[in-house]
């Protein structure tokens, strides 16, 4: 069963990668895609040197570990289109796990979220002055890996309710990415909302993998970030494990009533 599944994940890995090189090649991620993520954080960067000196690493950070969120959200829609393509009655046919296979189906966006964040926190950090204390500094890679991986089980999640609405696909991944910019101190401190939107903030990926990176970024204890990326790791878990309960339940539904059509 567990051979099964890896080998499952393994092809709608390959899938995946196959997408990315129908969609970019070098010139037009680098070119395109890249740039534009890198002028989004930079215009958050300017408004935090024209708010105060230190808003500006704030702000910078923040933003370019937020961007990641901005690729891996993307499952959203990638996981929908799967309808309109016209798959999804046989996935859900197949003996295999669907999950399996939709848990496989993105990763390319994970690839692209950790990249372009590296890039931009270690690229853009030296233009505007903040400081990023060597080594120490490089750990916040394999934290911004762990946070990217936790935002696609979250956008996983809402990948399997969007199945439901595809016409509202869109929608629904702006919304996600929309809250976690919000709420989870990407522009401002989670201690800033009301303790209600403050628990909410707590059980969102992002919160704690950007603790850690902030953490690592400041020169602060490296303990510290490391419990903070272990929370992030146990969000992740438990948006995973949303994720195959919204699956299932949308696979056993479609297999009653026939609610799963072969067209978009």
């Amino acid at each position: 069963m567990i051979r099964n599944n890896l080998r499952i994940l393994r092809y709608a890995s390959l899938n995946a990668l196959a997408d990315l090189r129908t969609m970019f090649t070098w010139r037009t991620w680098a070119l395109a895609w890249l740039v534009r993520l890198l002028c989004q954080v930079s215009m958050f960067a300017l408004i935090g040197r024209v708010v105060g000196a230190d808003r500006t690493a704030y702000l910078l950070v923040g933003n370019s570990v937020f961007i990641a969120a901005t690729s891996v959200m993307l499952v959203c829609a990638t996981t929908a289109l799967e309808r309109n393509a016209g798959t999804l009655p046989l996935l859900i046919a197949a003996p295999g796990q669907t999950f399996t296979v939709f848990v496989g189906r993105s990763t390319e966006w994970i690839l692209d979220g950790v990249a372009c964040s590296s890039i931009s926190l270690f690229g853009l950090a030296p233009a505007f002055g903040v400081h990023l204390p060597m080594p120490a500094a490089l750990l916040a890679i394999p934290a911004i890996a762990v946070t990217t991986v936790a935002i696609y089980c979250f956008g996983l999640t809402l990948g399997g309710l969007a199945l439901r609405v595809v016409h509202l696909r869109s929608l629904v991944t702006n919304a996600g990415a929309l809250s976690l910019m919000v709420l989870t101190g990407v522009q401002v401190p989670t201690s800033f909302w009301p303790a209600g939107l403050r628990a909410v903030a707590q059980v969102l990926p992002l919160t704690h993998g950007l603790e850690a990176v902030r953490a690592l970024v400041a020169g602060r204890s490296i303990v510290h970030a490391g419990g903070e990326v272990l929370l992030e790791a146990a969000v992740g878990a438990l948006w995973l494990a949303v994720a195959y309960l919204v699956f299932l339940r949308f696979g056993e539904r479609g297999r009653r009533d026939g609610s799963i059509e072969f067209g978009g």
